[in-house]
């Protein structure tokens, strides 16, 4: 009974999959390409902006491998939260079918951020590889660990703002003002070792700097974030899932019955 449960969860999961991979990029000329174009472009005007003077004020590190590790997490988790907080309405339709639920459609568009920038990640770090750009250090497992514990992290956050936007609509509004501000407190134009220290306790509480320099740190050899900790990561990780999860359980027949 588990095993037929989880199949047919697979099944839903893949086929909204698909259904939001049209909607979201069927109706532009470009079609998928701009699932990589969007993301790149950014990069590419702030590599073009600050390079000059992010080489050299960083020598433990490369700048394009430092902006390229700060600026792809940011956008995952960024665009998980948001697009989540309207999955339940966007797919309301389908929830007149019994294997469909809410948190199926949190689950396929968390999947499919993730997909679509863990291939912008791949692919822009093997054009700087290509380009001539040398790594001293690759720690694969730190990596994709902290990679993994950001896409739960994520998911978990997905699922609050889902339920509570489903019960407070003005949600929808009130996240970007969250959302935009963690842009400029998360390491991600800079290294945590340029803040100083007595600012360290408060930046130390968001999750997203910890994903941001632990990514840097398992690709540079001597770049050393002292406050960024993976313990802390995965138990704010645990935390959010948690939440998430009891807030959906508790609320998922009156989402449904609304």
């Amino acid at each position: 009974m588990i095993r037929k449960g989880f199949q047919i969860q697979k099944s839903t999961v893949i086929a909204l999959f698909l259904r939001e991979i049209k909607t979201r990029f069927g109706k532009y000329r470009l079609g998928y390409c701009w699932a990589l174009l969007e993301p790149v472009l950014h990069l590419f005007v702030l590599w073009v902006v600050f390079d000059y003077v992010m080489q050299r004020a960083m020598s433990d590190i490369s700048f394009p491998v430092f902006l390229l590790n700060g600026l792809i997490p940011y956008f995952l988790f960024s665009n998980i939260a948001t697009r989540s907080i309207n999955a339940f309405e966007a797919n309301q339709g389908l929830f007149n079918y019994r294997p469909v639920k809410p948190v199926d459609t949190v689950i396929a568009r968390a999947v499919l951020e993730t997909f679509i920038y863990t291939m912008v990640y791949f692919l822009l770090m093997a054009l700087l590889l290509l380009n001539g750009e040398v790594i001293d250090k690759i720690n694969l497992i730190e990596l994709c660990t902290v990679g993994f514990l950001l896409v739960v992290f994520s998911f978990g956050l997905g699922l609050i703002v889902m339920v509570v936007g489903n019960a407070f609509p003005e949600m929808e509004k009130f996240l970007p003002v969250i959302i935009k501000p963690l842009y400029f407190i998360s390491c991600i134009m800079f290294p945590l070792n340029a803040v100083p220290e007595e600012y360290w306790g408060w930046l130390l509480w968001n999750p997203l700097l910890h994903v941001v320099e632990l990514a840097r740190e398992s690709l540079a050899i001597n770049y050393q974030s002292e406050g960024a900790s993976l313990a802390y990561l995965a138990f704010s990780t645990l935390i959010v899932l948690f939440v998430g999860l009891l807030l959906y359980r508790s609320r998922e027949e009156a989402m449904l019955t609304s």
